[in-house]
Formats: structure tokens, sequence, C-alpha cells
């Protein structure tokens, strides 16, 4: 099946590494305007140039914090008036965070919060009503699989993807009328740049490829998972093709997640 986005314009927060790359090179291929939300503007011109390679549509990057107000406004305006609407809002922004419950401050949940929710909520608000006015609209919201079934330790990021998971159900519901899909993707272990960080804190002992194959032995598949299968699967649900899927959480964990 060749999934085709033509004539659609993305916006992708975090956006110039790892999954948020990945999604942003396979929109791009798929015929998408991409518009591109990080905090380093160097690092977003590397993944500018590179998504100019595969396509010959419109690459906008934006250089701003999404976890504040005026950092997701700064961004949704860039975006907008560089490519004229947003169609597909994809909000990847977000980094691990997951320690013992009484050593973590109230600002650290509070700034967890900011990115991984406040974010996505802020950003939707501003997405939705041109969706609305068009009928058309896809909203992906990346959590993990701890969003569903979170493990000891693993605050305060599962809490607040499970938060997300709620919102999804919520606002798909909400504007189903309206012909906007709003679905997640929970992730498990895909292998992208944060795996050395992820052997540094967990195996420092072990070379980059024991690593991996070490995590990928605990998983059903046997393997860790590529981040261009993840995008392959989020560029299905930005689509025409996906259009009788809402209110999904989709698990790309390959089979690890106990709840499905």
């Amino acid at each position: 099946m060749d999934i085709r986005l033509d004539g659609r314009n993305a916006l992708i927060t975090g956006g110039s590494r790892g999954l948020g790359r990945a999604m942003a090179l396979r929109f791009a291929e798929s015929g998408a305007n991409v518009a591109i939300v990080a905090r380093r503007a160097e690092v977003l011109a590397e993944t500018r140039a590179e998504i100019e390679e595969v396509s010959s549509g419109k690459v906008v990057t934006s250089a701003a914090d999404v976890s504040t107000l005026e950092g997701v406004t700064s961004a949704f305006e860039q975006a907008s008036d560089a490519l004229g609407q947003i169609d597909i809002l994809v909000n990847n922004a977000g980094a691990s965070a997951a320690r013992p419950f009484e050593q973590i401050t109230d600002a650290e949940w509070q700034a967890d919060l900011d990115l991984k929710l406040f974010a996505a909520i802020r950003m939707i608000r501003l997405a939705v009503p041109g969706m609305k006015e068009r009928g058309w609209g896809r909203i992906i919201n990346i959590l993990n699989t701890g969003a569903k079934s979170p493990r000891a330790g693993s605050t305060p990021t599962t809490v607040s993807r499970a938060a997300g998971l709620s919102l999804t159900k919520s606002l798909s519901l909400e504007y189903a009328a309206d012909g906007i899909l709003v679905n997640a993707l929970c992730t498990g272990l895909i292998v992208t740049d944060q795996l050395a960080s992820m052997r540094d804190r967990n195996a420092p002992d072990k070379t980059l490829e024991e690593f991996q194959d070490f995590m990928g032995g605990r998983i059903p598949l046997g393997r860790m998972g590529t981040a261009e299968e993840y995008a392959n699967v989020a560029c299905l649900l930005a689509s025409d093709a996906g259009g009788y899927v809402t209110g999904t959480a989709i698990n790309i964990d390959g089979g690890s997640s106990p709840v499905t």
C-alpha cells in the first residue's frame, strides 16, 4: 500500500531527532509539507537538510520550548504562517523521566506535565479550530506503554503519559463529528539516538550493539524496533487510508506490553 499525504501540512514537536525526525522524513517522503519543532536550532537545521534531500515539499523549522505557552504559540504561528494551515499535529516532545516517587520534587512534576501534557493540550487548542473549519484533521499523541501498564519507579513519566491517553480518548469522541481523528502511539523499545544514553545509565560496560541485543532479547519479537517502522504506523494514522481509526492507543513495542 502506498500511503500518501500529498497536499497535507504536518507539525511535529520534538521533530529534530529520534522518532520525531523519522516521522518527519516519512511524512515528507509521502508528499506532506512538514514543520518540525525542537529547542536546538542547529540540530533542526541538520534535520531540515536531511528532509529536503528526500522531498521537494516545504520544510519549516521552529526553535522553541513547547513546555511553555509562549513556546507553543510561537511554534504554531511560525508553522501556520509558513504552511497556511495545519492538517496533521504530532505531539512528540518529551524525554523519559523515571525516578522513585519520594525523590521527585514539585518542580520536577510540573516540568514533566508541562512538557508532556500541557504542550499537547496547548498545541491541540490552537490546531483544532482550523481542522474543524475544514472538516479534516489528524492528531497523534506520542506516549509510551507505561501509560497503560506503569511499572514501579516510573513516575513522573507514566503519570503524564496516562493523562495523555485520557486526553486522546476524550478528544477523539468530542471531535469525531468534525472529521478530526485523535489517536495515540504507545512506544516500547525503539532504536533511536537515545540508545547510547540508555546504555550509559543501565549498562555502561556494554557496547551499543551488545546493549541493543540484550534489550531486544527481552522482547517477544526478539529485537528492538526501528524508528522507520514506528514512522510507518504514524503515517498510516495521518493519512486518508487510516480514516476509520480514532480513539485508539496503538502499542509499538514488539508485543512487550501486557495491556493491549
